[in-house]
């Protein structure tokens, strides 16, 4: 469908071009840099979680690094779709958008789509999965956020 393919790229482009939530957060904000050596693509990823009434809640996020303009995308677009987001439901976008790059969940298994689970305009990359070296640069960011999280 050239049509829909041609809109996704101008989705990408646009966030590579104007990346949203794009800057650093204060400490003790937890932070987590991630790094893909094989293209050299960086990625950094500030969080701000507060409590809340559905529990713990991204309630602010920023994003820096420099690299390619798929690992910038997915990470500018990830920052807009996680923000203001339950924890729980954070984990969840993030297991869904692996699943659809076809990465394994950490036992090795293929990720069953949780179809509840919307993607938005995160459907936009679906077309690296064609291009298997992109996928370390689509996913960079996610993985960051999991490291960010964990400190959290």
């Amino acid at each position: 469908m050239p049509g829909l393919e041609d809109l996704y790229r101008e989705i990408i482009l646009d966030h590579h071009r104007n990346p949203r939530n794009r800057g650093e957060l204060p400490p003790p904000a937890p932070h987590a840099v991630g790094h893909n050596p094989l293209c050299g693509d960086e990625i950094e990823v500030f969080l701000q979680v507060t409590d809340g009434p559905e529990g713990l809640t991204v309630s602010d996020i920023k994003v820096g690094g420099q690299g390619c303009s798929i690992s910038q995308s997915s990470a500018s677009m990830m920052s807009q779709a996680i923000k203001g987001k339950p924890v729980a439901e954070v984990q969840a976008l993030v297991r869904r958008f692996k699943g659809m790059m076809s990465i394994p969940d950490e036992h090795g298994n293929d990720i069953e789509p949780d179809p509840s689970v919307k993607l938005g305009d995160l459907e936009a990359l679906q077309g690296v999965v064609k291009y298997p070296v992109r996928i370390k640069c689509a996913i960079l960011g996610w993985n960051t956020l999991l490291e960010a999280l964990e400190q959290a």
